[in-house]
């Protein structure tokens, strides 16, 4: 699998891409994360990866979607953005995903990208505005991958990202990045509508034969102001989802990425552990993508370091989001999202000004931890890599006891809020 890989990468990549990314993201990245490990053993945080959400614009309304696309414009102006690269870059970053809205909405994308060839971008985008010509400069560039957005067949996606011909529009913008020779992958939230359409063997072909390099399955999160709790998984499908991309990563000469489990299969979130933290449109500094609040901006004079590993607000959301569930803290317990953002006076960082009021609507369900049914990576190098690279680094580091109490709780607040998940629970017995 892994010969056919390398192999499919070196004929199908642009060389000068292929070389910038083994060396800025790889091997560099792998530094990065090192560096990052010996500052959690001195207490101190600043994280392996940033991901930075430009700007709130988009062309498509997808469903369940927690970013401001229908209110005026914000992004982070150039000068603010070369300054936060410039600033991680000197504790040794040099991996960024770029998220938005779509973040080829943003006037000067590609000059970030120009300003910086000493690092590595993953663009999570919609691909409708990547032209041949843009594909070109891309890969002159050579130091960014585009990770396409696909969420399901023709009808289907349509329906989740409120658009018309959305697949087609798609697919020509990710067709054009493959003609380039770019190293591309295709993302998608897995949820009811296209759970069995994508998360097949059959797609995962489909994508190898067109000449994608890597996927990565996340699962639908239903929060925001216009949730749609009907595409959320049952707890039996996020197994199935986890079984699914274990084997697959055995089988297939496409990498599969995910960001939810470590080499054991155990349950983790990257904001607890400290690995990565989000920066909105607006520069406020957020927990993760969908926890909107913040009590410091990219602007601090202090600098994006300092402001960073000195922030008590999420210093404190780590370990309290820790101690509650390996899971999603925002799903399991949005009570406790509240009685975080109360305690440090954080500010609602949206543009609607509504998160208070969607916590509060939100009622508790399953994220990615179910104990009991931990699945394990099969292939070696994946095994490798994440208990290298990507695993708790000792932030869930309690006694079995701790633990089961703690599970136990968790059950009894679900159950009393929404009795139908202990039939989902049982289930998985």
């Amino acid at each position: 699998m892994l010969l056919q890989l390398a192999t499919r990468l070196w004929r199908t990549t642009d060389h000068r891409c292929l070389r910038k990314f083994a060396w800025h993201f790889g091997v560099r990245g792998a530094l990065s994360i090192e560096r990052f490990k010996r500052r959690v053993k001195r207490g101190e945080y600043f994280p392996a990866y940033l991901y930075i959400s430009i700007i709130n614009s988009c062309n498509l309304r997808c469903q369940g979607c927690w970013v401001d696309v229908e209110a005026p414009r914000e992004l982070i102006d150039l000068p603010a953005l070369n300054r936060l690269i410039t600033e991680a870059k000197r504790v040794g970053n040099t991996f960024f995903g770029l998220l938005g809205g779509e973040p080829f909405m943003h006037p000067q994308l590609l000059e970030v990208l120009a300003a910086h060839p000493d690092c590595y971008f993953q663009v999570f985008t919609n691909g409708q505005f990547i032209t041949a010509k843009i594909a070109a400069e891309l890969r002159r560039l050579g130091n960014a991958s585009p990770l396409v957005s696909i969420e399901g067949r023709e009808q289907v996606s349509d329906q989740r990202r409120g658009n018309k011909e959305v697949l087609s529009r798609t697919l020509r913008g990710l067709d054009h990045c493959l003609e380039a020779g770019l190293l591309t992958g295709v993302a998608t939230s897995v949820c009811q509508t296209n759970l069995e359409d994508l998360l097949s063997e059959a797609w995962l072909r489909e994508l190898i034969q067109r000449g994608v390099h890597y996927v990565w399955y996340h699962t639908y999160r239903p929060v925001g102001p216009k949730i749609s709790p009907e595409l959320a998984l049952r707890p039996d499908q996020l197994v199935r989802v986890r079984r699914f991309i274990v084997r697959m990563r055995a089988r297939l000469p496409i990498a599969i990425v995910d960001a939810y489990y470590d080499h054991a299969g155990r349950s983790l979130c990257p904001m607890v552990t400290g690995i990565s933290h989000h920066i909105s449109p607006r520069g406020d500094i957020e927990p993760c993508p969908i926890i909107q609040f913040a009590t410091e901006n990219i602007r601090d004079p202090r600098g994006i370091v300092a402001t960073l590993r000195d922030s008590a607000f999420l210093r404190d959301f780590r370990a309290v989001a820790g101690q509650a569930t390996r899971g999603c803290v925002v799903l399991e317990r949005p009570d406790l999202v509240r009685e975080l953002v109360a305690r440090h006076g954080a500010r609602d960082s949206t543009l609607r000004g509504t998160a208070l009021a969607e916590l509060d609507a939100m009622t508790p369900r399953f994220s990615q931890w179910l104990p009991g049914r931990e699945i394990p990576e099969q292939h070696w190098a994946y095994r490798l890599a994440k208990w290298l690279w990507f695993n708790d680094f000792g932030a869930y580091r309690q006694s079995a006891h701790a633990s089961v109490a703690r599970q136990v709780a968790l059950d009894t607040h679900l159950d009393s809020l929404n009795p139908p998940l202990k039939n989902s629970r049982s289930a998985l017995s």
